[in-house]
């Protein structure tokens, strides 16, 4: 089983580098994943998401599922699993980029665009969620296009990605509510006193 999928990660590098790169993809894909370096693209957005009073709670969770991305995914799971980077084991594969020095799995790249891409396609309006799972998406595809990541990396990171913004969300909530309950606690106890 797992010899069929590596050739199934396998085969679908090489198709993508046999069949579908050229100059302008090239170009295209390398910016693309410049925006996922380091979260960038994200950061940003939920920075910007604090700025107006009614998305601050969105921008809190974004920056929170960015936090639990980089823990779980970078500083766990790539340790954990330890998988080599597909330059490294598919004969005649080229990256595009500089190759990346860590772990191949999950994608951390794609882990947090979908962990603030899907949390804002859930909670801001469709016409700023959609973008949002498309660059998300775009991102993933750019790290298989340009070959530095198994196409099971990236569905990995996508999965995990999604499933650590619905976690940040439930959290911040969590949180929110204890500290409501709290601050009510507080006011009525004074004024009893």
């Amino acid at each position: 089983m797992l010899e069929q999928l590596m050739d199934l990660d396998s085969g679908f590098l090489m198709y993508i580098q046999e069949f579908m790169r050229n100059d302008a993809a090239t170009r295209i894909f390398r910016g693309i994943t410049t925006l996922g370096n380091a979260g960038a693209v994200w950061i940003v957005i939920s920075l910007l998401l604090l700025v107006p009073k009614k998305t601050r709670r969105i921008g809190c969770m974004g920056l929170l599922s960015l936090v639990l991305s980089l823990l779980f995914n970078n500083m766990l799971l790539k340790h954990l699993i330890a998988r080599s980077r597909p330059y490294d084991c598919i004969l005649g594969l080229i990256p595009l980029i500089t190759p990346p020095t860590d772990y191949s799995f999950p994608s951390g790249h794609t882990a947090v665009a979908f962990a603030v891409g899907a949390l804002l396609f859930r909670k801001l309006p469709k016409r700023y969620g959609i973008p949002a799972l498309v660059l998300a998406a775009l991102i993933g595809f750019s790290r298989l296009y340009l070959g530095v990541h198994y196409p099971s990396d990236v569905l990995a990171g996508a999965l995990l990605g999604t499933g650590i913004g619905y976690a940040a969300e439930v959290f911040w909530l969590a949180a929110e509510e204890f500290a409501k309950k709290h601050r009510f606690c507080k006011k009525r106890e004074t004024a009893h006193e």
